[in-house]
């Protein structure tokens, strides 16, 4: 009974630790801005979905955690190679800095990140297509955003957030944070 009662306790430890490193990795809190270079951070965060190098030669990487994930962490890279800083992107701050008639595909994809590929929607009839993202409302309940574009010229139209009606009896599930 105490050997296998020891081997669950072992079993779980292990559990527990790779799921803690995992976590380290999914957000790159670990990272120390000025510290942290940026091979470090790649090691650490693994390879961005998107990246960008500034005339500056500082660098942004885009490192989307959906569509399971609720969240785009942004890191911002110093002409040094160093970490200047990681932001978390999916929120009302940074969606209310997308403008209808001024913002474009560029800016929205530097701003909070590429959307969830399975989620992208052309919709011939009205020319326009719709990317949408997974995010944590401010009821911690996860909560989709919407970005439509005109589908000629790639502008914002509008955009809109609305509940992930997908938990039991249609209601939105909790974030878990």
């Amino acid at each position: 009974m105490d050997t296998e009662r020891s081997s669950w306790q072992y079993l779980w430890a292990v559990v527990s630790v790779s799921l803690l490193s995992a976590c380290a990795g999914y957000s790159g809190w670990s990272l120390q801005p000025g510290v942290a270079t940026l091979p470090e951070v790649m090691a650490t965060m693994g390879a961005p979905a998107l990246r960008w190098k500034n005339a500056d030669g500082s660098e942004q990487l885009a490192y989307p955690r959906g569509p399971a994930g609720a969240q785009t962490f942004m890191v911002f890279i110093d002409p040094d190679g160093r970490l200047r800083q990681i932001e978390a992107v999916l929120d009302m701050e940074h969606f209310a800095r997308i403008e209808p008639g001024k913002s474009d595909q560029e800016s929205v994809l530097r701003l909070i990140g590429p959307p969830v590929p399975q989620w992208t929607n052309y919709f011939k009839a009205r020319d326009e297509l719709v990317w949408e993202w997974q995010f944590c409302d401010a009821w911690n309940q996860l909560a989709r955003f919407d970005v439509l574009f005109d589908g000629t010229t790639g502008i914002v139209r509008t955009s809109y957030q609305r509940q992930a009606l997908m938990g039991v009896n249609g209601v939105a599930p909790f974030c878990g944070h």
